[in-house]
């Protein structure tokens, strides 16, 4: 008997049947739906070709779509990395052995994963623009990266704390054996071994970030969202400009699930590798005494 069979009764005859006529019953609605949005937009003519003239034109492209896609990708990427090292720094001292560091850290990221990023933004567009801290030009990006580093760091930094405990105890205690310090083998042992572990979970929070950076158009950070839709303002087509965003997007965000797929994948077949390995060399072993 399986360990699913053992949670829950498998589904019968009727409730397969059941199920299957939902999915049908839900597929159908949603076909009806998009038939509905498809036929809307064309009574209003937004499916006309001359909507869509203007993405084939080299002008879009240079002073619209890459220029917006490229502020994207670069706050995109700052805040991956500032965020993988927040939620390290943090992940770690809510590990740590010494009570003050574990409450500070879990204060910090318990406190900055309750609030909202978009809050977060415009709480630092505003404060770093009132301030006179940085140029104004550069005051929307520096609020964007620093919103997305607090929220998805703490996000990693959880990830971190919850990668670790999921490791078996031997782990630790093997470290501990040859000689390492608690914090040793936390930081030579349990630390690496959870960050391969948990890489699936990074790359789809990754995939937060670059969805999250899209908020910035409303603190008039000129991302890809913002240029498109100067685009449609510009040209009457913004229902077509914003089509043309969403499809960018979601073609980048399933790269990055493709690939985290895939990282899972080749990670599990590692890891099963390594666990037949082993296996060989305790039998040949037993097998020689």
């Amino acid at each position: 008997m399986s360990a699913q069979q053992v949670l829950f009764d498998a589904p019968g005859p009727r409730t397969r049947r059941t199920i299957l006529i939902f999915n049908i019953l839900g597929v159908l609605i949603a076909l009806a739906l998009l038939a509905w949005i498809v036929s809307a937009l064309a009574d209003r003519g937004q499916l006309a070709a001359s909507m869509w003239t203007p993405f084939l034109q080299a002008r879009t492209w240079e002073f619209f779509i890459l220029p917006g896609l490229l502020n994207t990708l670069k706050a995109a990427g700052i805040a991956i990395v500032t965020s993988v090292a927040f939620g390290l720094l943090f992940g770690v001292g809510r590990l740590s052995h010494l009570a003050p560091i574990r409450w500070v850290a879990g204060t910090v990221v318990e406190f900055l994963r309750a609030v909202p990023v978009l809050l977060m933004m415009i709480f630092f567009w505003l404060a770093l623009g009132r301030s006179g801290a940085v140029e104004p030009q550069n005051a929307p990006l520096i609020a964007v990266i620093l919103a997305l580093t607090l929220y998805n760091g703490s996000v990693i930094a959880e990830l971190v704390r919850s990668g670790v405990h999921g490791l078996p105890k031997g782990q630790r205690e093997a470290g501990m054996a040859i000689g390492l310090t608690r914090n040793q083998s936390l930081r030579n042992i349990e630390v690496p071994q959870a960050l391969i572990a948990m890489l699936p979970a990074l790359i789809s929070q990754f995939v937060v970030i670059l969805k999250d950076s899209a908020l910035g158009y409303i603190i008039t950070y000129p991302e890809l969202l913002q240029y498109t839709r100067r685009l449609g303002v510009g040209e009457g087509n913004v229902i077509p400009s914003l089509l043309v965003a969403a499809a960018i997007f979601i073609l980048i965000n399933f790269a990055l699930s493709t690939l985290a797929t895939r990282m899972s994948s080749l990670l599990s077949f590692r890891t099963r590798t390594r666990k037949r390995a082993a296996e060989d060399v305790v039998v040949m072993d037993a097998a020689s005494t």
